[in-house]
C-alpha cells in the first residue's frame, strides 16, 4: 500500500481536515490495543497511519500560520493608515 499524497490533504476543507486527524488518532489507538493483545496482523498500518496523521497536522499548521500571518499583516496595514 502506497503512502497518501499530501496534495490529498491540502484539498480538504478545515472541517474535513479536523475529522480526518481525529479518525487517524482513533485508528492509532485501536492499532495499539490490537498490538497489546497480540491480534495485530498488519504492522505496517502503524507507519501508514502515523504518516497520514503527520501530513494532516502539517497542513493544519500551515493554514494556522497563514491565517495568523494574514491577520498580522492586516493589523499592520490598519495601524499604519491610522498614523497617516
Amino acid at each position: 500500500m502506497a503512502f497518501a499524497k499530501i496534495e490529498d490533504a491540502r484539498s480538504l476543507n478545515d472541517e474535513e481536515l479536523a475529522s480526518e486527524i481525529l479518525e487517524g488518532k482513533k485508528k492509532l489507538l485501536e492499532l495499539r490495543l490490537l498490538k497489546a493483545t497480540g491480534r495485530l496482523e498488519k504492522t505496517h498500518e502503524f507507519k501508514h497511519t502515523r504518516h497520514r496523521v503527520a501530513q494532516l497536522m502539517t497542513v493544519e499548521k500551515e493554514r494556522q500560520l497563514l491565517a495568523s500571518k494574514e491577520s498580522t499583516g492586516s493589523e499592520e496595514e490598519s495601524s499604519s493608515s491610522v498614523e497617516s
